[in-house]
């Protein structure tokens, strides 16, 4: 039993050291201020834009009586919905920023243009066979 016990805590560690488990963690640590933040702009702003254009409707109190004893809220799944949309939409767009800003910093410049007179024969050939399985066959060198 205790073979079985000390196999579990170090396969248990091996993943907690593993850079993916600490990665997941910073994730959702920042997932978790990030959604506290979009609620806020959801609550705070939007909610209010959308009162003036509803004339004041709250959508959590949206909710139909079938019998006075059974009443089914479905204004708070609408309010759910509503700030899931805003979430993601928020979070595409911070992705996005940070992609385009990404490849500007790093990717920008990294890959220089090299005459093809300099550059090695298996290279070139390489390439030649890439073009090749690509369809861009270009005319052969004489």
């Amino acid at each position: 039993m205790m073979n079985k016990t000390r196999g579990f805590f170090a396969e248990f560690k091996s993943f907690a050291v593993k850079g993916n488990a600490f990665e997941l963690a910073i994730a959702v640590v920042i997932g978790n201020a990030f959604t506290a933040v979009v609620n806020s702009l959801v609550g705070d702003i939007v909610t209010p834009f959308l009162g003036l254009v509803t004339n004041n409707v709250d959508l959590k109190t949206l909710s139909v009586a079938l019998r006075p004893d059974l009443v089914i809220t479905y204004g708070a799944l609408l309010q759910a919905l509503f700030n899931f949309v805003v979430v993601s939409l928020s979070i595409f767009i911070v992705f996005k920023l940070i992609s385009t800003t990404r490849k500007r910093l790093f990717e920008h410049g990294t890959e220089e243009k090299v005459p093809a007179h300099e550059k090695p024969e298996d290279i070139r050939l390489l390439e030649e066979i890439r073009d090749i399985l690509r369809g861009n066959v270009q005319k052969p060198r004489d």
